[in-house]
Protein backbone atom coordinates (compact mmCIF):
# COMPACT_ATOMS: atom_id res chain seq x y z
CA UNK A 1 0.00 0.00 0.00
CA UNK A 2 1.24 3.50 -0.68
CA UNK A 3 2.39 5.42 2.35
CA UNK A 4 1.31 8.92 1.31
CA UNK A 5 -1.98 8.52 3.20
CA UNK A 6 -0.45 7.12 6.40
CA UNK A 7 0.55 9.73 8.95
CA UNK A 8 1.38 10.01 12.62
CA UNK A 9 0.55 13.72 12.65
CA UNK A 10 -2.70 15.63 12.07
CA UNK A 11 -3.56 15.79 8.37
CA UNK A 12 -4.26 19.52 8.48
CA UNK A 13 -2.24 22.54 9.49
CA UNK A 14 -5.21 24.37 10.97
CA UNK A 15 -3.79 23.95 14.48
CA UNK A 16 -7.04 23.27 16.34
CA UNK A 17 -6.47 21.85 19.83
CA UNK A 18 -7.36 18.24 20.54
CA UNK A 19 -10.12 18.91 23.14
CA UNK A 20 -11.68 21.59 20.94
CA UNK A 21 -11.61 19.28 17.92
CA UNK A 22 -13.43 16.56 19.86
CA UNK A 23 -16.09 19.01 21.03
CA UNK A 24 -16.55 20.36 17.50
CA UNK A 25 -16.92 16.84 16.07
CA UNK A 26 -19.48 15.95 18.75
CA UNK A 27 -21.54 18.98 17.76
CA UNK A 28 -21.25 18.30 14.03
CA UNK A 29 -22.30 14.66 14.26
CA UNK A 30 -25.11 15.47 16.68
CA UNK A 31 -26.36 18.06 14.18
CA UNK A 32 -26.83 15.27 11.62
CA UNK A 33 -28.29 12.63 13.90
CA UNK A 34 -31.16 14.67 15.42
CA UNK A 35 -33.04 15.29 12.13
CA UNK A 36 -32.15 11.83 10.83
CA UNK A 37 -33.80 10.02 13.73
CA UNK A 38 -36.75 12.39 13.67
CA UNK A 39 -37.44 11.06 10.18
CA UNK A 40 -36.71 7.37 10.67
CA UNK A 41 -37.61 6.76 14.34
CA UNK A 42 -40.25 9.29 15.43
CA UNK A 43 -42.28 10.08 12.31
CA UNK A 44 -43.30 6.53 11.21
CA UNK A 45 -45.17 5.62 14.43
CA UNK A 46 -46.80 9.07 14.44
CA UNK A 47 -48.04 8.56 10.89
CA UNK A 48 -49.39 5.15 11.82
CA UNK A 49 -51.25 6.60 14.80
CA UNK A 50 -52.79 9.16 12.43
CA UNK A 51 -54.12 6.32 10.29
CA UNK A 52 -51.60 6.45 7.45
CA UNK A 53 -51.36 3.10 5.68
CA UNK A 54 -48.42 0.79 6.20
CA UNK A 55 -47.80 0.85 2.44
CA UNK A 56 -47.40 4.63 2.53
CA UNK A 57 -45.21 4.49 5.63
CA UNK A 58 -43.04 1.96 3.85
CA UNK A 59 -42.39 4.56 1.16
CA UNK A 60 -40.48 6.58 3.77
CA UNK A 61 -37.53 4.29 3.07
CA UNK A 62 -36.96 6.40 -0.05
CA UNK A 63 -35.63 9.07 2.31
CA UNK A 64 -32.54 6.92 2.78
CA UNK A 65 -31.56 7.24 -0.87
CA UNK A 66 -29.39 10.35 -0.36
CA UNK A 67 -27.45 8.51 2.36
CA UNK A 68 -26.69 5.73 -0.11
CA UNK A 69 -26.06 7.92 -3.17
CA UNK A 70 -24.17 10.81 -1.60
CA UNK A 71 -20.89 9.52 -3.05
CA UNK A 72 -22.14 10.85 -6.41
CA UNK A 73 -21.72 14.47 -5.32
CA UNK A 74 -19.05 14.02 -2.63
CA UNK A 75 -16.26 15.22 -4.94
CA UNK A 76 -18.09 18.55 -5.43
CA UNK A 77 -18.05 19.11 -1.67
CA UNK A 78 -14.30 18.45 -1.66
CA UNK A 79 -13.84 20.66 -4.71
CA UNK A 80 -15.99 23.76 -4.09
CA UNK A 81 -15.92 26.46 -1.42
CA UNK A 82 -19.40 27.87 -0.81
CA UNK A 83 -17.85 30.58 1.38
CA UNK A 84 -14.49 32.04 0.39
CA UNK A 85 -12.67 31.55 3.70
CA UNK A 86 -14.58 28.51 4.88
CA UNK A 87 -14.47 25.31 2.85
CA UNK A 88 -16.13 22.49 4.80
CA UNK A 89 -17.28 24.85 7.53
CA UNK A 90 -19.13 26.78 4.83
CA UNK A 91 -20.88 23.65 3.60
CA UNK A 92 -21.85 22.67 7.15
CA UNK A 93 -23.15 26.12 8.09
CA UNK A 94 -25.30 26.32 4.95
CA UNK A 95 -26.66 22.79 5.11
CA UNK A 96 -27.41 22.91 8.84
CA UNK A 97 -29.21 26.23 8.45
CA UNK A 98 -31.21 24.72 5.61
CA UNK A 99 -31.99 21.66 7.75
CA UNK A 100 -33.35 23.78 10.59
CA UNK A 101 -35.57 25.74 8.18
CA UNK A 102 -36.78 22.54 6.52
CA UNK A 103 -37.68 21.01 9.88
CA UNK A 104 -39.60 24.18 10.64
CA UNK A 105 -41.59 23.72 7.43
CA UNK A 106 -42.99 20.48 8.85
CA UNK A 107 -44.92 22.55 11.40
CA UNK A 108 -46.98 24.05 8.57
CA UNK A 109 -48.27 20.72 7.28
CA UNK A 110 -50.35 17.97 8.84
CA UNK A 111 -48.59 14.65 9.46
CA UNK A 112 -51.19 12.97 7.25
CA UNK A 113 -50.11 15.08 4.25
CA UNK A 114 -47.65 12.43 3.15
CA UNK A 115 -46.87 14.04 -0.21
CA UNK A 116 -45.70 17.26 1.44
CA UNK A 117 -43.90 15.31 4.15
CA UNK A 118 -42.00 13.20 1.63
CA UNK A 119 -40.93 16.33 -0.26
CA UNK A 120 -39.70 18.10 2.88
CA UNK A 121 -38.20 14.89 4.24
CA UNK A 122 -36.22 14.39 1.02
CA UNK A 123 -34.91 17.94 1.28
CA UNK A 124 -33.80 17.30 4.87
CA UNK A 125 -32.15 14.04 3.86
CA UNK A 126 -30.25 15.71 0.99
CA UNK A 127 -29.03 18.48 3.30
CA UNK A 128 -27.99 16.07 6.05
CA UNK A 129 -26.19 13.80 3.57
CA UNK A 130 -24.25 16.70 2.08
CA UNK A 131 -23.35 17.92 5.54
CA UNK A 132 -22.13 14.42 6.39
CA UNK A 133 -19.69 14.52 3.46
CA UNK A 134 -18.21 17.78 4.70
CA UNK A 135 -18.08 16.62 8.32
CA UNK A 136 -16.38 13.32 7.47
CA UNK A 137 -13.90 15.13 5.24
CA UNK A 138 -13.11 17.57 8.03
CA UNK A 139 -12.70 14.78 10.61
CA UNK A 140 -10.49 12.78 8.25
CA UNK A 141 -8.16 15.74 7.69
CA UNK A 142 -8.01 16.97 11.28
CA UNK A 143 -7.77 13.77 13.33
CA UNK A 144 -4.28 12.46 14.00
CA UNK A 145 -3.78 8.72 13.54
CA UNK A 146 -3.91 8.10 17.29
CA UNK A 147 -7.12 10.12 17.61
CA UNK A 148 -9.13 8.47 14.84
CA UNK A 149 -10.66 5.80 17.11
CA UNK A 150 -11.74 8.47 19.60
CA UNK A 151 -13.11 10.70 16.84
CA UNK A 152 -15.22 7.85 15.50
CA UNK A 153 -16.29 6.92 19.03
CA UNK A 154 -17.55 10.49 19.37
CA UNK A 155 -19.53 9.97 16.18
CA UNK A 156 -21.08 6.80 17.62
CA UNK A 157 -21.96 8.60 20.84
CA UNK A 158 -23.53 11.46 18.90
CA UNK A 159 -25.65 8.99 16.97
CA UNK A 160 -26.80 7.46 20.26
CA UNK A 161 -27.82 10.89 21.54
CA UNK A 162 -29.53 11.51 18.21
CA UNK A 163 -31.66 8.41 18.82
CA UNK A 164 -32.68 9.79 22.21
CA UNK A 165 -33.34 13.37 21.07
CA UNK A 166 -34.63 12.91 17.54
CA UNK A 167 -36.46 9.67 18.27
CA UNK A 168 -37.44 9.12 21.90
CA UNK A 169 -37.75 12.75 23.06
CA UNK A 170 -39.68 13.70 19.94
CA UNK A 171 -42.24 10.98 20.57
CA UNK A 172 -42.61 12.00 24.22
CA UNK A 173 -43.22 15.64 23.24
CA UNK A 174 -45.67 14.58 20.56
CA UNK A 175 -47.58 12.38 23.02
CA UNK A 176 -47.99 15.19 25.56
CA UNK A 177 -48.14 18.34 23.42
CA UNK A 178 -48.80 17.40 19.81
CA UNK A 179 -47.26 17.72 16.33
CA UNK A 180 -46.26 21.39 16.12
CA UNK A 181 -44.65 21.69 19.58
CA UNK A 182 -42.62 18.60 18.74
CA UNK A 183 -41.43 20.07 15.43
CA UNK A 184 -40.55 23.46 16.92
CA UNK A 185 -38.62 21.77 19.74
CA UNK A 186 -36.58 19.62 17.35
CA UNK A 187 -35.91 22.64 15.12
CA UNK A 188 -34.70 24.65 18.12
CA UNK A 189 -32.47 21.81 19.32
CA UNK A 190 -31.03 21.52 15.80
CA UNK A 191 -29.92 25.17 15.95
CA UNK A 192 -27.60 24.53 18.90
CA UNK A 193 -25.07 22.28 17.08
CA UNK A 194 -24.74 25.01 14.44
CA UNK A 195 -22.26 26.65 16.82
CA UNK A 196 -19.83 23.82 16.01
CA UNK A 197 -19.55 25.06 12.42
CA UNK A 198 -18.37 28.46 13.61
CA UNK A 199 -15.87 26.83 15.98
CA UNK A 200 -14.16 24.88 13.18
CA UNK A 201 -10.62 25.73 12.14
CA UNK A 202 -9.40 24.49 8.79
CA UNK A 203 -6.79 25.16 6.18
CA UNK A 204 -6.69 23.15 2.98
CA UNK A 205 -3.20 22.16 1.90
CA UNK A 206 -2.24 22.54 -1.76
CA UNK A 207 -3.10 19.33 -3.68
CA UNK A 208 -0.21 16.86 -3.47
CA UNK A 209 -0.77 15.95 -7.14
CA UNK A 210 -0.47 19.50 -8.43
CA UNK A 211 -2.60 22.61 -8.71
CA UNK A 212 -4.77 21.11 -11.46
CA UNK A 213 -5.84 18.16 -9.31
CA UNK A 214 -9.62 17.84 -9.05
CA UNK A 215 -11.28 15.48 -6.53
CA UNK A 216 -13.22 12.75 -8.34
CA UNK A 217 -14.51 9.20 -8.11
CA UNK A 218 -11.95 8.23 -10.74
CA UNK A 219 -9.15 9.29 -8.40
CA UNK A 220 -10.59 7.00 -5.71
CA UNK A 221 -10.65 3.98 -8.03
CA UNK A 222 -7.11 4.69 -9.19
CA UNK A 223 -5.68 3.93 -5.73
CA UNK A 224 -5.11 0.22 -4.89
CA UNK A 225 -5.42 0.75 -1.13
CA UNK A 226 -8.82 2.37 -1.61
CA UNK A 227 -10.07 -0.58 -3.67
CA UNK A 228 -8.78 -3.07 -1.10
CA UNK A 229 -10.49 -1.21 1.75
CA UNK A 230 -13.71 -1.17 -0.28
CA UNK A 231 -13.60 -4.94 -0.75
CA UNK A 232 -12.92 -5.48 2.96
CA UNK A 233 -15.88 -3.26 3.91
CA UNK A 234 -18.22 -5.14 1.58
CA UNK A 235 -17.14 -8.56 2.83
CA UNK A 236 -17.13 -7.56 6.49
CA UNK A 237 -20.65 -6.10 6.48
CA UNK A 238 -22.26 -8.67 4.15
CA UNK A 239 -23.78 -10.81 6.92
CA UNK A 240 -25.25 -8.20 9.23
CA UNK A 241 -28.28 -7.01 7.29
CA UNK A 242 -29.49 -10.60 6.94
CA UNK A 243 -29.72 -10.96 10.71
CA UNK A 244 -30.71 -7.44 11.75
CA UNK A 245 -33.75 -7.32 9.44
CA UNK A 246 -35.14 -10.60 10.78
CA UNK A 247 -34.04 -10.25 14.40
CA UNK A 248 -37.23 -8.46 15.51
CA UNK A 249 -39.65 -10.68 13.57
CA UNK A 250 -37.91 -13.81 14.86
CA UNK A 251 -38.09 -12.65 18.49
CA UNK A 252 -41.79 -11.84 18.04
CA UNK A 253 -42.42 -15.28 16.53
CA UNK A 254 -40.68 -16.81 19.52
CA UNK A 255 -42.97 -15.00 21.95
CA UNK A 256 -40.83 -12.10 23.16
CA UNK A 257 -43.17 -9.31 24.44
CA UNK A 258 -43.32 -6.14 22.35
CA UNK A 259 -42.48 -3.88 25.29
CA UNK A 260 -39.23 -5.78 25.79
CA UNK A 261 -38.47 -5.44 22.10
CA UNK A 262 -39.16 -1.71 22.34
CA UNK A 263 -36.58 -1.35 25.08
CA UNK A 264 -34.08 -3.43 23.10
CA UNK A 265 -34.44 -1.24 19.99
CA UNK A 266 -34.61 2.06 21.87
CA UNK A 267 -32.95 2.60 25.22
CA UNK A 268 -30.70 -0.44 24.99
CA UNK A 269 -29.50 0.58 21.53
CA UNK A 270 -28.62 4.08 22.75
CA UNK A 271 -26.78 2.64 25.73
CA UNK A 272 -24.92 0.21 23.49
CA UNK A 273 -23.95 3.10 21.24
CA UNK A 274 -22.38 5.06 24.07
CA UNK A 275 -20.63 2.11 25.72
CA UNK A 276 -19.64 0.34 22.52
CA UNK A 277 -18.14 3.39 20.85
CA UNK A 278 -15.96 4.19 23.85
CA UNK A 279 -14.91 0.58 24.35
CA UNK A 280 -14.00 0.25 20.68
CA UNK A 281 -11.76 3.32 20.87
CA UNK A 282 -9.84 1.84 23.81
CA UNK A 283 -9.47 -1.52 22.06
CA UNK A 284 -8.29 0.19 18.87
CA UNK A 285 -5.45 1.84 20.76
CA UNK A 286 -4.36 -1.49 22.27
CA UNK A 287 -5.08 -3.95 19.45
CA UNK A 288 -5.08 -1.94 16.23
CA UNK A 289 -7.60 -2.06 13.40
CA UNK A 290 -7.02 -5.66 12.33
CA UNK A 291 -7.12 -7.03 15.86
CA UNK A 292 -10.38 -5.28 16.70
CA UNK A 293 -12.08 -6.28 13.44
CA UNK A 294 -11.03 -9.89 14.01
CA UNK A 295 -12.25 -9.91 17.62
CA UNK A 296 -15.59 -8.30 16.82
CA UNK A 297 -16.13 -10.50 13.78
CA UNK A 298 -15.53 -13.59 15.89
CA UNK A 299 -17.96 -12.47 18.60
CA UNK A 300 -20.53 -11.55 15.95
CA UNK A 301 -20.21 -15.01 14.42
CA UNK A 302 -20.93 -16.60 17.80
CA UNK A 303 -24.06 -14.44 18.20
CA UNK A 304 -25.33 -15.43 14.76
CA UNK A 305 -24.59 -19.08 15.52
CA UNK A 306 -26.60 -18.83 18.75
CA UNK A 307 -29.55 -17.49 16.76
CA UNK A 308 -29.21 -20.42 14.35
CA UNK A 309 -29.05 -22.99 17.16
CA UNK A 310 -32.11 -21.42 18.76
CA UNK A 311 -34.02 -21.46 15.46
CA UNK A 312 -33.17 -25.17 15.06
CA UNK A 313 -34.44 -25.75 18.64
CA UNK A 314 -31.02 -26.84 19.83
CA UNK A 315 -30.99 -23.97 22.34
CA UNK A 316 -34.14 -23.03 24.26
CA UNK A 317 -35.54 -19.95 26.02
CA UNK A 318 -35.54 -16.35 24.83
CA UNK A 319 -33.46 -14.63 27.60
CA UNK A 320 -30.21 -15.95 26.10
CA UNK A 321 -31.42 -14.89 22.68
CA UNK A 322 -32.18 -11.40 23.98
CA UNK A 323 -28.66 -11.24 25.35
CA UNK A 324 -27.25 -12.20 21.96
CA UNK A 325 -29.41 -9.56 20.26
CA UNK A 326 -28.28 -6.84 22.67
CA UNK A 327 -24.64 -7.94 22.30
CA UNK A 328 -24.97 -7.74 18.51
CA UNK A 329 -26.03 -4.10 18.84
CA UNK A 330 -22.97 -3.40 20.99
CA UNK A 331 -20.72 -5.12 18.45
CA UNK A 332 -22.28 -3.16 15.57
CA UNK A 333 -21.41 0.19 17.13
CA UNK A 334 -17.90 -1.01 17.96
CA UNK A 335 -17.12 -2.27 14.47
CA UNK A 336 -18.25 1.02 12.92
CA UNK A 337 -15.55 2.76 14.97
CA UNK A 338 -12.94 0.34 13.61
CA UNK A 339 -14.17 0.47 10.01
CA UNK A 340 -14.45 4.25 9.96
CA UNK A 341 -10.94 4.58 11.38
CA UNK A 342 -9.76 2.38 8.52
CA UNK A 343 -11.65 4.55 6.03
CA UNK A 344 -9.99 7.68 7.41
CA UNK A 345 -6.56 6.09 7.13
CA UNK A 346 -7.17 5.13 3.50
CA UNK A 347 -8.66 8.50 2.47
CA UNK A 348 -6.38 10.81 0.52
CA UNK A 349 -5.79 14.28 1.98
CA UNK A 350 -6.67 15.73 -1.44
CA UNK A 351 -10.25 14.39 -1.36
CA UNK A 352 -10.99 13.09 2.14
CA UNK A 353 -14.75 13.60 1.90
CA UNK A 354 -14.98 11.72 -1.40
CA UNK A 355 -12.88 8.74 -0.36
CA UNK A 356 -14.49 8.33 3.05
CA UNK A 357 -17.99 8.72 1.60
CA UNK A 358 -17.47 6.07 -1.09
CA UNK A 359 -16.36 3.56 1.53
CA UNK A 360 -19.13 4.48 3.99
CA UNK A 361 -21.78 4.23 1.26
CA UNK A 362 -20.46 0.85 0.12
CA UNK A 363 -20.76 -0.72 3.56
CA UNK A 364 -24.24 0.75 3.95
CA UNK A 365 -25.33 -0.59 0.55
CA UNK A 366 -24.27 -4.15 1.33
CA UNK A 367 -25.99 -3.91 4.72
CA UNK A 368 -29.24 -2.68 3.14
CA UNK A 369 -29.00 -5.33 0.43
CA UNK A 370 -28.81 -8.02 3.08
CA UNK A 371 -31.76 -6.46 4.91
CA UNK A 372 -33.81 -6.46 1.71
CA UNK A 373 -33.06 -10.12 0.99
CA UNK A 374 -33.44 -11.37 4.56
CA UNK A 375 -37.20 -11.82 4.47
CA UNK A 376 -37.09 -13.63 1.13
CA UNK A 377 -34.37 -15.98 2.36
CA UNK A 378 -36.22 -16.64 5.64
CA UNK A 379 -39.44 -17.44 3.76
CA UNK A 380 -37.65 -19.82 1.39
CA UNK A 381 -35.32 -21.71 3.74
CA UNK A 382 -36.41 -20.71 7.26
CA UNK A 383 -34.90 -18.73 10.12
CA UNK A 384 -32.41 -21.43 11.06
CA UNK A 385 -30.72 -21.64 7.69
CA UNK A 386 -30.80 -17.83 7.34
CA UNK A 387 -28.93 -17.38 10.61
CA UNK A 388 -26.54 -20.23 9.79
CA UNK A 389 -25.77 -18.61 6.43
CA UNK A 390 -25.13 -15.31 8.22
CA UNK A 391 -22.77 -17.01 10.67
CA UNK A 392 -20.86 -18.59 7.77
CA UNK A 393 -20.54 -15.24 5.98
CA UNK A 394 -19.40 -13.58 9.21
CA UNK A 395 -16.75 -16.27 9.74
CA UNK A 396 -15.57 -15.83 6.14
CA UNK A 397 -15.17 -12.11 6.82
CA UNK A 398 -13.01 -12.84 9.85
CA UNK A 399 -10.81 -15.15 7.81
CA UNK A 400 -10.50 -12.49 5.10
CA UNK A 401 -9.45 -9.86 7.65
CA UNK A 402 -6.75 -12.22 8.86
CA UNK A 403 -5.70 -13.07 5.31
CA UNK A 404 -5.21 -9.52 4.07
CA UNK A 405 -3.27 -8.73 7.23
CA UNK A 406 -0.94 -5.78 7.12
CA UNK A 407 -1.43 -5.29 3.41
CA UNK A 408 -4.40 -3.04 4.21
CA UNK A 409 -4.37 -1.90 7.80
CA UNK A 410 -0.97 -2.87 9.16
CA UNK A 411 0.86 0.33 8.15
CA UNK A 412 -1.99 2.43 9.54
CA UNK A 413 -1.47 1.58 13.15
CA UNK A 414 0.65 4.68 13.64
Amino acid sequence: MSTDVVRDEPTSSAGISRPRLFIVLAGLYLAQSIPSYLLVAAIPPILREQGVSRTTIGLLSVLMLPLVLKFLWASWVDRLRPIARAHRAGWIALTQTGTVLAIGLLAFIEPTDTTAFLAIGMLISLLVSTQDIATDGYATRELAVKDRPFGNAIQGGAVAFGVVIGGTLSLVIYHHFGWRPMIWTVAALSVLPLAAAFAMREQDDPPSHGARYRPSLRAFWARPEAREALLLALIYRSSEGLVKAMEGPYLVDRGVPLDILGYLSGGAAATAGLIGSGLAAVLMVRMGTGGVLTLLGGLRTLCFALFALHAFDLVHGWPALMGAAAFQTLIRYMEIVALYSLFMAVASKDQPGTDFTVLACAQLVVYLAGSSLAGIVADRIGYGFLFALSAALSLAAVLYVRMVGKRIYGPMQG
